[in-house]
């Protein structure tokens, strides 16, 4: 398959900058996998478009302030000029580092994205933070801005990342995060931190509607996978099989774990809140080699796209993604290509709001 059958177009008004003021007060684009059909509805609505023996499955992951501006080795701070807080910040600093997994404690490195990629280098020093609170050494370079950074010691060093880091918006969003995003791109239910993007789908539920499934009887499970470059890296190849997902660390508890395969084993039907907990799910499924998941914590490489037979998931709330992005492949396997281009069309010209902070859709 060539990515560009992955493709729709999107007019720029339709993608979502901020969100609503009522997080639950979204629209929900309902789609019949099997008739193609789709009802537009409201996300208050999806108690009803539940069954009481469904199992509703969250990832529980956090976001935290993972986007870090500075400046390298041999510059100095340059004057605000901008009233974009993320762009005066990268006027001011000259370096924006997205912290993307921690993959070593001592010495304390992480793999990151930088901008501006071409310029850093292997041995150059970054500095972040208005006093050079955090200060690192580049030590490995990727491909497509990738990095791998050394930290210097210091005493609390997560701590010091909440008090100057950014919430890491996605660049559809043409504005600077807010001291709102914090708690707005967050869900409701979110605990596990480690996450650099939100899993999106996520954000609609409040306690409220929480409440309405459990007033319903549906029993819920949780799973934690923390969002990184396996879900938001773009994809730079022409054929969909020579992609190559990047890991993404999960875990399922025992106790979720015999929740899942409890439903599973009754013929129950599993509602995943989101394509990351596709992920977590089908590969786990697929380590036990049959219907199961495991317990326990692992790395999914996993990539969905048409042709992948689901082990676990028999429905899937998701926002609308990106075009030829890894996470509409995913949908487009769970749904088949031509139904849900045909619902994003429909999604279109129904002035639907367009990603993270969007409206969403549940497939069924």
């Amino acid at each position: 398959m060539q990515v560009a059958e992955f493709n729709y177009e999107l007019p720029a008004e339709l993608v979502a900058q901020e969100p609503l003021q009522d997080r639950s007060g979204s629209r929900m684009l309902c789609l019949d996998r099997n008739t193609g059909g789709v009802r537009d509805r409201h996300f208050k609505d999806l108690a009803e478009e539940l069954d009481p023996e469904d199992l509703v499955v969250f990832n529980n992951t956090r976001v935290f302030p993972a986007r870090l501006y500075g400046h390298r080795s041999g510059t100095k701070a340059q004057p605000l000029s901008s009233r974009n807080p993320a762009a005066r910040e990268f006027l001011r600093g000259r370096v924006e580092v997205l912290l993307t997994r921690q993959v070593s404690t001592e010495p304390n490195e992480w793999e990151c994205l930088v901008r501006p990629g071409r310029k850093i280098g292997v041995g150059e020093r970054l500095f972040f933070g208005s006093k050079d609170e955090l200060e690192a050494i580049v030590v490995d370079r990727g491909e497509f801005g990738a990095r791998r950074v050394r930290f210097d010691p210091v005493a609390d060093f997560l701590g010091v990342v909440d008090e100057i880091g950014h919430v890491p918006l996605p660049p559809y969003i043409s504005r600077g995060d807010a001291t709102s995003d914090r708690e707005r791109y967050q869900t409701v239910y979110a605990r596990e931190r480690g996450s650099v993007a939100a899993p999106t789908a996520g954000l609609h539920f409040t306690p409220e509607i929480l409440n309405c499934l459990r007033k319903k009887g549906i029993e819920t499970a949780e799973v934690t996978l923390h969002v990184g470059l396996g879900t938001f890296q773009p994809i730079h190849v022409d054929r969909v099989e020579e992609h190559r997902m990047h890991s993404e660390h999960y875990s399922i508890s025992s106790q979720n774990a015999e929740k899942i395969n409890r439903a599973l084993q009754d013929g129950r039907r599993i509602l995943a809140i989101g394509t990351t907990t596709v992920r977590a799910l089908e590969h786990s499924a697929q380590c036990s080699g049959g219907r199961a998941v495991l317990a326990g914590p692992s790395e999914a490489e996993i990539f969905i796209y048409p042709g992948y037979e689901f082990r676990v998931v028999g429905a899937l709330l998701t926002n609308f993604h990106l075009p030829q992005s890894t996470l509409l492949m995913l949908a487009c396997a769970f749904a088949g290509k031509e139904g849900v281009l045909e619902a994003y069309r429909h999604a279109v010209d129904s002035k639907y709001r367009f990603y993270s902070y969007g409206d969403c859709m549940l497939i069924k």
